[in-house]
């Protein structure tokens, strides 16, 4: 075969398998990008407390403790709602849910409020 011809097969082979992959790592990137979302978003609760086997943490003790959560059960998540699931919901250690407290006193588990703020547009 002729070296020019061969070299243009393998570019096009490699062409369609870097294609194939794409829709992969566009679903991938966008359910990380949806975790860290939420994420940011708890961060972000002015005046709110992460209650965690009965401890009070701070928005922003909530937001490094998740993503530390997250990276180490990582193998577990693929999603956003697996993040939900087997990160930001119960105690792997008590088996108590998370609940997050408002700064108007109301109280809800994490895993219901990050579920409900998942499915918003």
């Amino acid at each position: 075969m002729n070296p020019k011809i061969f070299h243009a097969v393998c570019l096009m082979l490699l062409f369609f398998a870097a294609a194939l992959t794409l829709p992969a790592q566009t679903a991938e990137t966008a359910e990380k990008t949806k975790i860290e979302a939420l994420i940011s978003h708890i961060e972000g609760l002015e005046g709110a407390t992460f209650i965690r086997n009965g401890s009070n943490y701070d928005a922003s003790s909530a937001a490094k403790f998740l993503r530390a959560k997250w990276k180490k059960e990582g193998n577990k998540v693929k999603t956003a709602a697996d993040f939900i699931t087997h990160v930001a919901s119960v105690s792997g250690t008590s088996g108590k849910s998370y609940v997050i407290r408002f700064k108007d006193g109301k109280e809800l588990p994490c895993g219901d409020y990050l579920a409900a703020r998942l499915k918003e547009p």
